[in-house]
């Protein structure tokens, strides 16, 4: 029993442990530790190797100046460093380790050799638990190879709060990713289970070491950011507005050789783009600060990847000006002809493609239909000329079937849902096919909506016999889309669209990893990846009712929501999808609609769950009583009281 009045020292390897938590919190702690302790030794070549995302193995091995012998013990002992010796130096850090922790904190929960040689005879020393187990001369390759196996096996509880596999090896990629950013003078190399999965080439090319990381797509489309001031240079690369993602993860700030979080610094680089970003996408960049020392505090958190800068405001407004410098002098439009310039195989082939059950219910059916298909002249029926040569003709059999022909043919064509592929008799029996109005209104309480004309391409104006509305047809379109699609992604068909061009996708390492530990619940959506290459998945088919002319923007949502939420469930998956749907296919502002169509909106606005607000929350519809108006234009004003009535 611990006696809780008497205070005492812990013992070492407690101690040791008790720090570990903080520095070493998962398996890409101990490779961040590792590999920043061979960056300071002025290494030119790190290797890092991993077995079972590195809770069976983690090897760093390096071509750095090495520990002498006298020294190696040395290094496993609590705060025992060779990069500050004094309080002064605390103040002027320009090493990425100076703690003293790392070592003797690994060791206290893992197994650990380590070879290290400065050029004549090496040392091998062997730790488990914290404890020297054996000690002896190795060979003599200058630089320094450090083994961690059975990480965590003497902190069991530890391990229960670890992620998948993938994902922990995602984490490990991305952190040598950011040291291999921060680094580019340094050749990288990261190995999982046999696997190269990173290899830099050292030769200090930022745009390179991107390329390695990004794939050549990305850094066509990165541009580089350059700014300076007395004590602050800035550098970089910086993506177009037209290449984004959905997550701030993919900006990098590198201070100093140090990779930092840093929250203004990363709305800086944000701000720099203005309004050329859409709401909720993020650049790709890579920012590197190069300030003096004196003016940065490391010293703030174990990790050392959050600092104190005391010139912040300076250094951000140096990179938005910087940025907005670059996108000055760029043409920011995309090029539409791109596509085009891919080489395309126009060798004929076959394809099985399942033609989807065009009798769904009135409910599913889109509220718009495409312009129906031209009819070749070969399909078109023999027609007798009519002809009219006095007054009598006109009461001829011939011209009476024409009239009545001509009485059943549509007034106008609806244009909207160019994806949908229905013929003009199915779209004209959709009104037909609806619930009666007074049954809807009976049913949901929502009034029974009269049509009177469109506003500026975007507002429906509308009336009952009491009061008057203005319908929002955006809001109201994404509405109906929403429970459709709602209903459609939740009933996953086994019915494909094959692609004449497959879909190839590239992302980093990390992200490949990420995704690879999601494809059931891709699958549960009908987004079948195949692993194309080192970091690339192919897509050949994708579900029926994605919008043609947007596969691959759609997959590319759904992934990057994957990639910002990775516990993101099905039920949330399926309904940020839907929402995504409906809002790509709805109708938008500015856009003139006929009578009918604009009629056909509003009968089918009733028949949804919740008519009066749209997927995001914005109301589809607003009122205007009588007495609302008749006040607007002062017809009920308050009796005139004399100031004795007041009184």
């Amino acid at each position: 029993m611990v006696d809780l009045k008497k205070i005492r020292e812990l013992p070492t390897i407690l101690a040791n442990q008790i720090a570990a938590g903080e520095v070493v919190e998962r398996p890409a702690s101990v490779v961040k530790e590792l590999v920043e302790n061979a960056i300071d030794a002025d290494s030119t070549e790190i290797d890092v190797t991993i077995e079972n995302s590195g809770l069976k193995l983690i090897k760093v091995v390096d071509d750095g100046n090495g520990i002498d012998k006298s020294q190696v013990q040395t290094a496993f002992l609590r705060h025992a460093t060779s990069k500050i010796s004094e309080q002064r130096d605390l103040f002027r850090v320009r090493t990425l380790g100076f703690r003293g922790e790392a070592l003797p904190s690994i060791s206290s929960v893992a197994d650990v050799t380590m070879k290290t040689s400065t050029g004549s005879v090496g040392t091998e020393v062997t730790y488990k638990g914290g404890k020297l187990v054996s000690q002896q001369a190795s060979e003599s390759r200058k630089g320094t190879t450090v083994a961690v196996s059975s990480l965590f096996y003497n902190t069991p509880a530890r391990l229960k709060y670890l992620s998948s596999p993938n994902t922990e090896l995602s984490k490990i990629s991305d952190i040598v990713n950011r040291l291999a950013l921060s680094h580019p003078e340094v050749a990288f190399s990261l190995i999982s289970n046999g696997r190269e999965l990173l290899r830099t080439s050292g030769r200090g090319d930022l745009l390179q070491v991107l390329g390695s990381i990004y794939g050549v797509k990305t850094i066509a489309k990165m541009q580089p950011i350059k700014g300076d001031d007395l004590d602050i240079k800035i550098g970089g690369y910086v993506s177009l507005p037209e290449l984004t993602r959905s997550s701030r993860n993919y900006i990098s700030l590198i201070l100093n050789g140090r990779f930092i979080r840093n929250f203004p610094l990363t709305k800086a680089v944000i701000n720099g783009y203005g309004s050329k970003l859409m709401i909720g996408r993020f650049p790709i960049a890579v920012i590197t600060i190069n300030a003096d020392p004196a003016l940065i505090d490391v010293n703030v958190h174990p990790t050392k990847q959050e600092v104190r800068i005391s010139d912040e405001p300076k250094i951000g407004s140096l990179i938005s000006t910087a940025i907005q410098q670059m996108l000055s002098d760029k043409n920011l439009i995309p090029d539409a002809t791109r596509d085009f310039k891919k080489p395309f195989d126009a060798t004929p082939r076959q394809f099985n493609v399942p033609i989807a059950d065009q009798s769904r219910p009135a409910d599913q059916a889109p509220l718009f239909t495409a312009k129906p298909q031209p009819v070749s002249v070969a399909d078109q029926p023999e027609v007798d000329p009519i002809v009219v040569r006095t007054k009598e003709d006109l009461k001829s059999d011939q011209v009476a079937k024409f009239d009545s022909l001509l009485e059943a043919e549509p007034t106008s064509v609806p244009i909207f849902d160019n994806s949908s592929h229905s013929s003009f008799s199915d779209a004209a029996s959709i009104t037909k096919s609806q619930p009666k109005q007074s049954e809807l209104v009976a049913e949901s309480g929502f009034p029974q909506l009269e049509y009177i004309g469109q506003i500026h391409g975007t507002y429906l104006v509308a009336q009952t016999a009491e009061n008057m509305y203005l319908v929002d047809q955006h809001a109201a379109q994404e509405r109906i889309n929403y429970e459709h699609y709602r209903k459609a992604i939740g009933e996953v068909s086994e019915d494909q669209q094959k692609l004449l061009v497959p879909i190839v996708l590239d992302y980093s390492t990390a992200d490949f990893l990420l995704i690879s530990d999601h494809f059931d619940l891709l699958k549960k959506l009908g987004i079948h990846l195949e692993p194309f290459g080192q970091n690339s998945f192919i897509v050949r088919e994708h579900p029926m009712w994605f919008k043609a002319g947007q596969e691959e923007d759609t997959i590319r949502e759904m992934i990057d929501w994957i990639l910002s939420d990775h516990k993101i469930s099905v039920a949330a998956f399926r309904e940020k999808t839907a929402i995504m749907m409906s809002c790509k296919r709805a109708i938008k502002a500015n856009h003139h609609l006929d009578q009918r169509q604009a009629q056909a909106l509003l009968q089918r606005l009733p028949s949804c769950e919740n008519p009066y607000n749209c997927p995001h929350g914005r109301p589809t519809l607003v009122k205007f009583s009588n007495e609302d108006i008749e006040k607007m234009f002062k017809r009920i004003q308050d009796s005139h009281r004399t100031d004795e009535e007041i009184f």
